[in-house]
């Protein structure tokens, strides 16, 4: 913690959402104060559902908001249901129910993204947040970092953290601009209401179909209220990266015809999805530039495959928060730190995400028999272990200092 005759730095971060909030959160926690600068008039969640697996569980609940999460969330008895795309036979399936709080001592949940923004919002004293503020430049003058806003304010601060998503503005301080690629992909995203959702959507299971190209994950979130459905499939021509593109139900539907008659009149169900094409960007060899540093997508977007971009934005915020908590009197030396503790876990993430989109998508074949068959043969809970398990605390007490 900082000593007593050190001046607690001022801390601004850019981005409301998820990740920007924890951070905020993580920092008042270790007893630092931060502002939060928000574009959006109001703070929001677009999208749909998301995956609390037991490394941002462990995480939220240490921020005294896990209990309140739980009004709205639901535990997942299974996880990895893996379905075949033709006639719904189940290749494989975890029991979440009782494995996996025996093996990471947290259970695995589903939410709503606005339910999850709300409660961390909770655990921010008020007054941190300041809506309505878009950041359209970032200069370091003299190792001090300020910012100047759309609507002509200048606010200077002794450390920046950019937690403004795939598109950040921060970023373009640290890393020479990097053009997304275009990864061949669309996401379709959609709710269904409980109560039209056919019996098989409305267990407490994650759920994911995989076929020729294409693969969709269904499961419960609101208290049961409604079923989240993402999907993905050939992109074309759509190269919008946005959460609120919009496709119809018929352009849905096509994407998956053919497939189980149980999917498609899951999909007839959902009200308006969502579209957007999933652009792919290389991982970032640094993340920090002086007093001034990356957090969540706009750090290491990441292939939606794995569940992890919302916790690797609250674990990123639980070390930031404890590397400057131990070494606020240098805040470019806690930033190395905290990118040398987080970026190769990151950047293994973004790996294997971005590989699994070939594993799920194989066609029809010898190929997809093997797959199919090493589903038999291999523990998904256990295997990605080094996913669930991981620990900040534990994390930073094996690794040296930044220099």
């Amino acid at each position: 913690m900082l000593g007593a005759n050190i001046r607690t730095p001022e801390i601004a971060i850019l981005g409301g959402g998820i990740g920007g909030l924890a951070t905020a959160a993580f920092l008042h926690r270790a007893g630092l104060r931060s502002t939060v600068y928000e574009q959006a008039p109001e703070l929001k969640e677009v999208g749909a559902g998301l995956v609390v697996a037991p490394n941002a569980a462990r995480l939220l609940r240490r921020l005294g908001i896990m209990d309140t999460l739980l009004r709205t969330a639901v535990q997942l008895d299974v996880g990895w249901e893996f379905r075949r795309w033709q006639d719904g036979t189940i290749l494989s399936a975890e029991d979440l129910a009782t494995a996996c709080e025996r093996l990471y001592g947290e259970h695995t949940y589903t939410v709503h993204r606005a339910d999850l923004l709300q409660v961390i919002r909770r655990a921010v004293p008020e007054g941190t947040v300041r809506l309505g503020k878009r950041c359209t430049a970032i200069t370091v003058r003299d190792e001090r970092p300020s910012m100047r806003f759309e609507d002509g304010e200048v606010v200077e601060a002794d450390i920046v953290i950019g937690a403004d998503g795939v598109h950040s503005v921060v970023r373009g301080t640290i890393a020479e601009p990097q053009s997304a690629a275009y990864s061949g992909l669309c996401a379709f995203r959609a709710l269904v209401p409980g109560d039209r959702a056919p019996s098989f959507a409305r267990r407490r299971a994650q759920t994911l179909w995989i076929g020729p190209g294409h693969h969709l994950v269904h499961y419960p979130i609101s208290e049961g209220r409604f079923v989240n459905l993402v999907a993905f499939a050939p992109a074309g021509d759509d190269s919008v990266e946005s959460w609120t593109a919009q496709a119809t139900i018929e352009e849905f539907l096509h994407e998956f015809d053919g497939w189980d008659p149980r999917l498609v009149d899951l999909i007839r169900a959902a009200e308006t999805p969502g579209r957007w094409a999933l652009l792919d960007r290389a991982p970032l060899p640094r993340w920090s530039r002086g007093p001034v540093t990356l957090l969540g997508d706009a750090a290491h977007p990441m292939f939606p495959f794995f569940a992890q971009g919302a916790a690797q934005a609250i674990e990123d915020a639980a070390v930031l928060a404890q590397c400057l908590a131990e070494d606020g009197a240098d805040p470019a030396r806690a930033l190395r730190r905290y990118e040398a503790l987080r970026l190769p876990r990151t950047t293994r993430l973004q790996e294997v995400s971005h590989a699994r989109s070939d594993i799920n998508h194989l066609p029809d074949g010898p190929d997809q028999r093997a797959r199919d068959t090493s589903f038999t043969e291999i523990d998904p809970l256990v295997t990605n272990g080094w996913i669930y398990e991981y620990d900040p605390d534990i994390a930073m007490a094996g690794a040296p200092a930044a220099g």
